[in-house]
This record gives structure tokens, C-alpha cells and sequence, in this order.
């Protein structure tokens, strides 16, 4: 029996192609093939508010679909996270439905607390984050905040372990050749749940 994957491909634009649904598309190919189940959320098809204070976030409720979404979360074995880097960070819709699907008792018991018990512990996760800088360069020059904050502050602390990650620098610029290397490279992922 294979993993269950979640696929969250979280680029805000759902009305024309872009790089990160090729390569989403390839990961769910290649996991497909290898057997394993996988579901893929769009955040940008979802209806849902932005939260707009604290209160909302530790005592309201998700909307029915983002706690569709929480479950499908608890129940998988591997989190796939596919988005573009926006001004050094996630666009702000795919923001916006992390707020939504990280409430307190889906996570983590208590994120007021440090060191709070993690809830997602025994899964892992996989981060392929397209940007236009070079990749080398989000890394090491700017330190890699963005992801750094995902993986430790979102993800680690939800006791996800491990969490990789496949930066794609130059995206804008990147022939055709190179796509469909990339897209291979996601095929191969999928394909060992990685």
C-alpha cells in the first residue's frame, strides 16, 4: 500500500498555467504511478475570508472546506507544498489558508507555548518553491527566510520531520528543456513519496 500524500499547490493563479502547476502536475504523476493516493487542494479555488485579528485564529472555526482540509492534513502521511516566492515569502492567499488550517488543536496543542506538543508528528514534507532570483542566491544571500520560517516555524513545530526542500531559481527564464527536466525530477519525487 503506498503513502498518502496531500498535494497543496498554493500559486494564487488558477485561471492560466504556471510553473507550479507543471511541476505539481508531475509530482501527482509520478506518485500516482508509483501507487501511492494522493489529493491535490488548490487554495486558489477555495472560498474563504481572510483572518483579520487573533480571536478568529485561536477561537473561530475554519470555513467547511479548509476543515475538508484539516482532516485530509491529519489523515496523510506526506504534505507536498508547491507555491511561487512572492516578495521573499508565499503569495498572501496561500498565506491567508495556512492561517486557516494551522488553528490551535490541528498543529499544535498550544502554540502560545515554545515547546508545545506538536500534532503531525510521523509525517513528512516536501517544499518546491519556483522563484525569479537564482535559487543559490534566496539561500545563501537572503538566508532563505520564507522557507526557513515554514519548514522550523509552521512545519517543525507541528512536528513534521523531516522537511525537504526543492528550491527553482530563474523561473521566468527557464527553456524548455529545463521545464522538462524539473518536471522529471518531480516525477521521481512523487514516485518514492519524497
Amino acid at each position: 500500500m503506498g503513502a498518502r500524500i496531500l498535494l497543496i499547490q498554493g500559486h494564487p493563479d488558477c485561471h492560466r498555467p504556471h510553473l507550479c502547476h507543471a511541476l505539481a502536475q508531475a509530482y501527482v504523476d509520478g506518485a500516482s504511478a508509483a501507487g501511492h493516493d494522493v489529493e491535490v487542494v488548490e487554495p486558489a479555488r477555495l472560498s474563504f475570508p481572510l483572518l483579520t485579528s487573533p480571536s478568529e485564529w485561536w477561537h473561530g472555526s475554519a470555513p467547511p472546506q479548509l476543515a475538508a482540509v484539516q482532516e485530509a492534513i491529519q489523515h496523510a502521511d506526506h504534505l507536498v507544498f508547491v507555491y511561487p516566492l512572492w516578495m521573499g515569502d508565499m503569495p498572501a492567499l496561500m498565506r491567508g489558508f495556512m492561517e486557516h488550517v494551522t488553528r490551535p488543536g490541528v498543529f499544535m496543542d498550544d502554540p502560545r507555548r515554545p515547546f508545545g506538543a506538536g500534532l503531525l508528528g510521523g509525517r513528512s514534507a516536501r517544499l518546491v518553491v519556483s522563484m525569479g532570483m537564482p535559487a543559490a542566491l534566496y539561500r545563501w544571500g537572503y538566508g532563505g527566510y520564507g522557507v526557513k520560517m515554514m519548514r522550523r516555524q509552521i512545519l517543525g513545530r507541528a512536528g513534521i520531520r523531516p522537511v525537504r526542500t526543492t528550491l527553482i531559481g530563474r523561473a521566468h527564464s527557464l527553456s524548455a528543456e529545463r521545464i522538462d527536466t524539473w518536471r522529471d525530477h518531480l516525477r521521481r519525487l512523487g514516485g518514492s513519496a519524497a
